[in-house]
């Protein structure tokens, strides 16, 4: 009897090792062009699960519903588009030309070549974004001619998106990129290549910790040169979307909700602090601006949270650029500090339990909570809102409190984005301390008496 449970166990111990060796076998022999750059003890401290070992055609096939899903069982070529993005699926062998950015998607079937038209960049809605963002063309059906022949071969999927769009705003390239990017690539666990279109080094050197993190593979640049052909077993055209900062657990493959988010970006960047209550004196970070809602008192402002018994530390737009340093600052901090802005969006290092203080400008209150207020919720951070009053404003000097900028904004705002911002996003703030004190008194309270919840 101890015999037999003794050979069950030695089954069930080498079955995950035997897994691991199959793959490694097929890497061997099976010819591709793809370097891995992670371990396999990087990839393997997660557990392992059905994910690890389901062929790429099921991993696919997560990413749509309905409709979509049967189009691509039947024929293996599915596209969506919505409001925010278009999202274009291959289950079967692809060829990419670099030149022209055109894929070639085979058919089974004699059904002419269609040709779609894509931008592979999550801001449809925003004329001004996608004028920014190449076309990609995909041809799918029955080749009237041969594509070109394959000069580097992939045994992983391409995963194709653009790099342009808004990027250089940190909002921008969390909320059109980076989140998508996981939305759409985390249950491949790093088994896809980035091709990146509109190529800008900065940023995938900027968040070179998430892309490696959630691909195996080094990024392609088609723009690199105009004649080579990439062959891939499969490809994802475009990125999925779901709202400002935000994640729909129940449409994401895997079911990844905010809080996994949060989790890979601890992974990505060596994150210590997982709750607030870990920071032994309650320190706070001001987000210093220096162009448009700047805090005029901001040294009042300073000597204010120190008497408070806040340590402090200012940081300005160029500490962010440096983002596997600045993850971590932010990461130690109980308390940010910002007028409305991009900057805020850095609330989503800051560990759990910890405060997010926006100071809100006039008729900044939807953008102020449609943006990064209601999304701190689901980051774990409180936020708290401390809307300006019309003294505290730039705009009542320049104006004067009769002048319709107070008494009929909505005559201002009904010009255009334009008119909005050179008026409300362009004011500066001069804060009442004693009115102030009273929302930082309350952000002091909350991350003193924050605990962990099991």
């Amino acid at each position: 009897m101890m015999e037999k449970e003794s050979r069950r166990l030695v089954n069930c111990a080498t079955f995950p090792i035997c897994l691991v060796l199959i793959s490694l076998v097929y890497a061997t022999f099976f010819h591709s062009n793809d370097t891995i750059l992670e371990s396999w003890g990087n990839l393997s401290s997660e557990k392992i699960n059905i994910d690890a070992v389901d062929p790429q055609e099921f991993l696919l096939r997560r990413l749509v519903r309905g409709d979509d899903r049967v189009q691509l069982d039947s024929n293996g070529f599915s596209c969506r588009a919505d409001v925010h993005t278009q999202v274009c699926v291959a289950n079967k062998p692809v060829r990419i030309y670099n030149k022209g950015l055109t894929v070639y998607v085979p058919s089974d079937s004699d059904q002419p070549q269609v040709k779609r038209i894509v931008k592979p960049y999550a801001r449809l809605e925003d004329e001004t974004a996608m004028k920014r963002v190449s076309p990609v063309q995909i041809l799918h059906g029955k080749n009237t001619i041969d594509p070109p022949a394959c000069n580097f071969t992939h045994n992983v999927t391409a995963v194709v998106f653009s790099s342009k769009g808004f990027t250089g705003n940190v909002f921008h390239e969390f909320n059109e990129l980076i989140i998508p990017l996981f939305i759409t690539t985390r249950h491949f666990r790093s088994r896809v290549r980035f091709v990146i279109t509109d190529f800008e080094l900065w940023w995938v050197q900027k968040y070179n910790r998430c892309l490696s993190h959630l691909s195996a593979y080094e990024v392609i640049n088609p723009g690199t040169d105009d004649g080579s052909v990439h062959c891939f077993p499969g490809a994802v055209i475009g990125l999925t979307y779901h709202d400002n900062l935000a994640l729909n657990s129940t449409d994401i493959p895997g079911g990844y909700s905010m809080f996994d988010f949060k989790q890979f970006l601890k992974e990505s960047y060596n994150l210590k602090i997982n709750h607030v209550s870990e920071i032994q004196k309650p320190m706070m970070m001001l987000i210093s601006r220096r162009k448009t809602r700047r805090f005029l008192n901001e040294d009042k402002m300073v000597e204010m949270i120190m008497e408070l018994g806040f340590q402090i530390t200012r940081v300005e737009p160029e500490w962010m650029y440096n983002l596997d340093e600045f993850a971590e600052v932010v990461n130690s901090c109980s308390v940010m500090l910002g007028a409305h802005g991009a900057g805020l969006t850095n609330e989503i290092f800051l560990p759990t339990g910890a405060v997010m203080v926006q100071v809100v400008p006039l008729q900044n209150e939807w953008v102020a909570t449609t943006y990064y207020g209601g999304p701190a919720k689901e980051m774990g951070v409180r936020c708290l809102e401390y809307k300006i009053e019309p003294e505290e404003s730039s705009l009542f000097d320049t104006y004067g409190k009769d002048h319709p900028v107070f008494t009929d904004p909505k005559s201002i705002i009904s010009k255009g984005y334009n008119a909005f911002r050179s008026v409300y996003l362009d004011q500066d703030l001069k804060i009442n301390l004693e009115r102030f004190k009273k929302t930082l008194i309350e952000a002091k309270q909350i991350v003193e008496s924050s605990t962990p919840i099991n």
